[in-house]
């Protein structure tokens, strides 16, 4: 991956709508050119998809949770029990097997705290495996980016 690449792929993450003339225009290069660049970022796994980012206000998701999850053990089919059925949780945008005194985070947004009581009630505590769990609300947001600087 060279500096035009990187140059390509940070444009892109800014807005994917951009057409390649215009990227080719920005670049200083053919649109032949940056459309083959694309199509080899796209094959080397670079990039993995397009998706369109929306406003959780909009759509009536803008209480977000970070809820804490410690296992009862942490056996392999354990583990792999637990994951195989946090995925399926509509509510849960972000899951992360971390270090520490918890063993999860999830990232859980609904539309308010009626709604999260009612997944965690109907749903969460549904699961195999959960010891505890330790939930914080989000206040405010300071910094909230899919763009990765190269």
């Amino acid at each position: 991956m060279d500096a035009i690449d990187k140059k390509l792929l940070g444009l892109l993450q800014e807005d994917t709508k951009k057409t390649t003339k215009e990227l080719s225009l920005i670049l200083n290069l053919s649109v032949t050119a940056v459309y083959e660049r694309i199509k080899k970022l796209e094959r080397e796994g670079v990039i993995r998809n397009y998706v369109a980012l929306l406003n959780r206000n909009k759509i009536e998701k803008a209480f977000v949770v970070f809820c804490h999850i410690k296992l009862i053990q942490h056996t392999k089919d354990v583990i792999h029990t637990f994951e195989n059925e946090v995925v399926r949780l509509d509510e849960v945008s972000e899951c992360f097997h971390v270090s520490g005194d918890y063993d999860y985070i999830l990232k859980v947004s609904v539309k308010d705290m009626e709604e999260y009581r009612e997944f965690m009630v109907t749903k969460l505590t549904g699961l195999q495996h959960i010891g505890s769990t330790h939930s914080s609300f989000m206040i405010g947001e300071v910094k909230n980016t899919t763009a990765f600087v190269l």
